[in-house]
């Protein structure tokens, strides 16, 4: 894991060399401090040498400054580092997460994808910003500390690291629950995540339904699961915690009982004694710190795991290796004993069987049928937000896995049932960004689908602000919006997924007015339920559990008194009233 977190920081690694340099002037500058209080005892005040005294301790004051002065600027740097590898890798799984297959998210929550992104990135802050480093540099303190203190007594040396062993089997002991309460933590976070997202998106029906007492509850029990890992990993850190300061302080007895016997009896300094207390207070504090430190070193692998779980996703949406592009680009569109099941792991049947049916360029096809029957599986196939699990599906004579993904989606106009805006602009919602369309083409595509009237009448038109998700405008609006967005891209081929199901009856008929225009000179697939918006196809194909049954216009699909079509029909469509397509 630290080497893939390398990957982010490697074009900040000559900064991350200098923080390393500065990082090893502090460990030494630190146990330099005693080695002077030694020299100070034994070498002025014993002989009574104010002059050298002041001398030397104007040198501690410079090395005490110094250190500051490095830590700062070291602080500094670190956290700018960490900042720009979190800047990256947060770059990076947005853009994986972005360029994964569909599937990926039926499979995935939400508020788990959400976690990825946000709190555990924000994990690895200190990792990245500051902990390899200062673990390097913790180390090397010891390592100094052990240094000065073999160079005055190794005898008194031996006694004080002779509690290590304990601390070694302590810290390892530490080591192992920690691992796992901070993987266990990091589950509940993104289940945590997950429900509430989910719950706040779902509030109307919450709230419609009484349900706020037995989600309150069950959100209560899944808060719990967190408070308790979370008390877990304090648990071991209560453990641990106080047993590194008794081992630290039976070191300082040990020192005081062995050392103060030494130096009356002549075989230590008085400085020597004073500056290994020194020293054991100072070998512990970067015990200390490696053990917070590795807390934040395992709370930041556990999250990387996580992280990198997401990028090592395999696409199963891919290009191919050579994309074709068809030489004349008209939406004609053929499905060739297609299959497709949504998880091949499963035993069930297929949700598409043995579909074949084609659409010339220009013709406007509608496909029917009861809920579950396939339609929409249709689209998500036609623009390989899925793969084929047999047979295959053309558009221009190219078999579609053979086109770049961005090459075959450049056909499509889509408008769904559920219409998806995002916080900004009426402008930015309809190019999405693309700064080759034009005000004039926004406004022409607004006019074709009657979307320009009420646009108009919004504070600032068409740069009028909307809240998140489009909350701020009715359904209706909405949806012609989406209209809007999916014409003016001027698509190749046009569809319309119950694109007219949650408009009023004026806006629809507004919008059947336009379809005609909208229509001409591009292919076009309905799915639909209203009469008005499918019985002037070309053809229409109607679905019954996974199967293309049958074939025709509306009326020779009526004039089978028992056909699925008439009898769809008879249940649905006879009722409704159809607009005049003038």
């Amino acid at each position: 894991m630290i080497r893939r977190l390398y990957y982010f920081l490697a074009p900040y690694k000559w900064f991350m060399v200098l923080a390393l340099v500065l990082t090893l002037s502090v460990a030494f500058l630190g146990p330099l401090r005693p080695y002077l209080t030694q020299i100070a005892v034994d070498d002025y005040i014993a002989d009574r040498d104010a002059g050298g005294l002041a001398r030397l301790m104007l040198l501690y004051l410079g090395v005490l400054m110094l250190e500051t002065i490095i830590l700062i600027g070291n602080t500094y740097l670190m956290r700018w580092v960490g900042q720009g590898a979190l800047f990256r890798l947060r770059n990076a799984v947005f853009e994986k997460i972005q360029n994964l297959h569909v599937q990926f998210f039926d499979k995935n929550p939400i508020g788990r994808l959400i976690t990825r992104t946000t709190s555990d990135i924000e994990a690895l802050n200190d990792l990245l910003s500051t902990g390899v480093v200062n673990i390097i540099g913790d180390l090397f303190r010891i390592v100094f500390i052990i240094g000065f203190m073999l160079s005055m007594s190794w005898e008194l040396s031996i006694v004080s690291l002779s509690v290590l062993p304990v601390l070694v089997y302590a810290t390892f002991w530490f080591k192992a629950k920690v691992r796992v309460a901070f993987l266990n933590v990091r589950d509940q976070i993104a289940r945590l995540h997950s429900f509430i997202q989910e719950h706040i998106n779902g509030m109307n029906i919450v709230q419609l339904f009484g349900r706020g007492e037995k989600e309150a509850e069950k959100f209560a029990s899944i808060n719990k699961d967190h408070t308790d890992a979370h008390i877990r990993t304090i648990f071991y850190f209560a453990l641990f915690w106080p047993a590194v300061e008794v081992i630290a302080s039976l070191a300082m007895a040990l020192v005081i009982w062995y050392g103060g016997a030494q130096a009356l009896s002549g075989q230590v300094t008085f400085g020597v004694l004073l500056a290994f207390i020194q020293y054991v207070r100072q070998f512990f504090v970067p015990i200390r710190d490696l053990s917070e430190k590795f807390n934040t070193l395992q709370s930041a692998l556990a999250s990387s795991e996580r992280i990198f779980g997401v990028l090592d996703t395999e696409n199963e949406i891919t290009d191919a290796e050579h994309p074709v592009t068809p030489a004349k680009q008209d939406g004609h569109i053929r499905f060739e004993d297609v299959s497709f099941r949504y998880n091949e792991n499963e035993t069930e049947g297929d949700v598409l069987k043995n579909a074949s049916f084609e659409v010339r360029p220009g013709e406007v096809v509608a496909i029917v049928g009861a809920t579950g029957a396939g339609k929409t599986t249709i689209i998500n196939l036609l623009m390989r937000f899925y793969d084929v699990s047999a047979g295959r599906i053309t558009i221009d004579g190219v078999d579609i896995r053979q086109m770049s993904q961005s090459c075959l989606r450049s056909y499509f106009g889509l408008v769904l049932q559920d219409n998806l805006l995002f916080e900004g602009t009426i402008m930015d919602n309809i190019t999405l960004g693309n700064n080759d369309i034009t005000r004039e083409q926004v406004m022409q595509a607004s006019q074709a689908v009657q979307a320009d009237r009420f646009i108009r009448k919004l504070p600032g038109g068409y740069m009028h602000r909307i809240a998140e998700r489009g909350a701020s405008l009715s359904m209706g609006q909405r949806q012609l919006i989406c209209f809007v967005r999916a014409i003016v891209f001027d698509p190749k081929v046009l569809v319309l997924d119950e694109a007219t199901s949650n408009v009023d009856s004026e806006t629809e008929y507004l919008v059947s007015r336009a379809l005609d225009s909208i229509m001409e000179g591009r292919t076009t697939l309905v799915i639909a339920h209203r009469l008005s918006t499918i019985q002037h196809a070309d053809n229409i194909l109607v679905m019954h559990k996974g199967r293309i049954r049958e074939t025709g216009t509306h009326e020779q699909l009526l004039a089978k008194t028992d056909g699925i079509y008439r009898r769809l029909y008879e249940l649905q469509y006879r009722d409704q009233k159809v607009n005049p397509l003038t």
